[in-house]
């Protein structure tokens, strides 16, 4: 069962630019929303080159290769209940910040980290 429409990934200036996403990272992140049992919002997923530069991200950010996510999160209990969802469908790298969770599965990254914005 399909837990997302592609559209979720989109970078803002490039419609239909998510079905560039990673299948891994989709497969892997489709398999968490079901772990998890609630809704994921997709704050962002694949990038163009110039929307990430707009926002400030990094010159080799994982969103530019389909790799990352970033999940719209507020709440203490929701971070725990997506990030346990994230880690156990095979994710361990994140990035947490006031506002949203980072996860990404590039395999051209250290594995087994977490860091805070």
């Amino acid at each position: 069962m399909l837990h997302f429409d592609i559209q979720e990934f989109d970078s803002p200036d490039e419609k239909g630019s998510g079905s560039r996403m990673q299948p891994s990272t989709l497969q892997m992140l489709n398999d968490a929303r079901g772990i998890a049992g609630i809704p994921f919002k997709i704050n962002s997923g694949f990038r163009t080159k110039s929307h990430n530069a707009y926002v400030g991200g990094k010159k080799l950010s994982s969103h530019l290769y389909g790799y990352a996510v970033d999940i719209h999160c507020t709440d203490s209990r929701g971070r725990a209940i997506i990030i346990d969802a994230l880690r156990k469908a095979g994710f361990t790298r994140f990035g947490i910040g006031n506002t949203f969770i980072h996860t990404d599965n590039d395999p051209d990254k250290d594995q087994d980290v977490m860091w805070l914005y």
